[in-house]
């Protein structure tokens, strides 16, 4: 079994992850570090798992005891975590914050339909943010095919588990029931990572990402629709995507249209795309827990340790 710690146990996407490792197959969970919850069961944040564990949380950092760290502190934190703390170098280490997601410190950027390869072999890694998974999934085959031509437009709308936790102005129940509001229109902090990969994958790749993220009335899931100018035909286009998708684990290329629901409470990502004119138009979604954030750093966590890219990963969550 690999034994394994979390760091910040006490969020959404840690309750995500308890969830998947309690039932992956070759996983057993040394320690869940929460210092504002320690000596509390798990289940008493994470109600879900009430009747799976009887395991407390800890405000202690016994390192020793384990092969993997996951660490799911907010942005900023982790870094904090990293630099004030001796992690003995043995140790793997899956960050879910956007703090490494340049590559800076030896950290290799984990989306696995560009990098498989490279997270086999790394030993730290920068888990990508929610909407950035999404909205390059979309994107991926044109870019590595050096179609990308012009500016392009991209309208996400993300479920209310993605703000975290902790209730704000804009993500208690009786503020986002019923309520769509746009929030940090053309400068969503999860650009700098997509511009980084479409400039890796696409040489003189310069060209606006003119996103809009919408807050959604509903708990969990995104749906992003991405257009931009392309030559190739519908059929092309299609040909394109499924080959690129061909021997990914979780992202299927749909022929229909897709729905928010087919990716809820999955791993999985779905891409459809259909030619409009001289544009080509792009629909993805993925839930925002899941495959944009705690699945997909399982699924890391899977190929960084040589097991099958899908263990423990079937399941679907319970919480939401």
């Amino acid at each position: 079994m690999i034994k394994v710690g979390i760091i910040g146990g006490a969020g959404y996407t840690a309750g995500e992850l308890l969830r998947i490792l309690i039932n992956h197959p070759q996983v057993e969970i040394a320690f869940v570090n929460s210092t504002s919850n320690a000596g509390n069961k798990l289940y008493s944040v994470h109600g879900g798992l009430i009747g799976e564990t009887e395991m407390e949380f800890t405000d202690e950092l016994p390192f020793e005891q384990i092969d993997a760290l996951f660490i799911c502190s907010g942005h900023g934190d982790s870094k904090k975590f990293i630099e004030s703390h001796e992690i003995p170098t043995n140790i793997k280490i899956i960050d879910l914050s956007q703090d490494y997601r340049d590559e800076s410190c030896d950290f290799v950027y984990g989306l696995p339909e560009i990098n498989r390869e490279r997270i086999r072999k790394a030993q730290k890694l920068a888990n990508p943010g929610c909407f950035a998974t999404c909205i390059q999934l979309g994107l991926l085959p044109l870019v590595s095919a050096g179609l990308i031509k012009d500016e392009i437009h991209t309208n996400g709308i993300t479920g209310s588990t993605g703000a975290g936790v902790k209730p704000s102005s804009t993500s208690h129940f009786s503020w986002r029931n019923n309520n769509i509001s746009i929030y940090k229109a053309f400068n969503h902090q999860h650009l700098i990572e997509i511009g980084a990969t479409m400039r890796k994958l696409q040489k003189g790749f310069n060209y606006n990402i003119n996103f809009l993220p919408v807050r959604g009335d509903f708990a969990r899931g995104i749906f992003v629709s991405s257009y931009t100018t392309c030559d190739l035909s519908e059929e092309e286009l299609i040909k394109l995507y499924k080959d690129f998708y061909k021997d990914a684990a979780f992202t299927h290329v749909m022929d229909a249209n897709l729905d928010l629901k087919q990716v809820v409470n999955t791993n999985k990502a779905l891409v459809h795309v259909e030619k409009h004119g001289d544009k080509v138009l792009v629909l993805s979604a993925i839930d925002n827990l899941l495959k944009g954030a705690s699945g997909q750093a399982v699924q890391n966590f899977n190929l960084m340790f040589g097991l099958d890219e899908k263990a423990g990963l079937n399941l679907k969550a319970n919480a939401f």
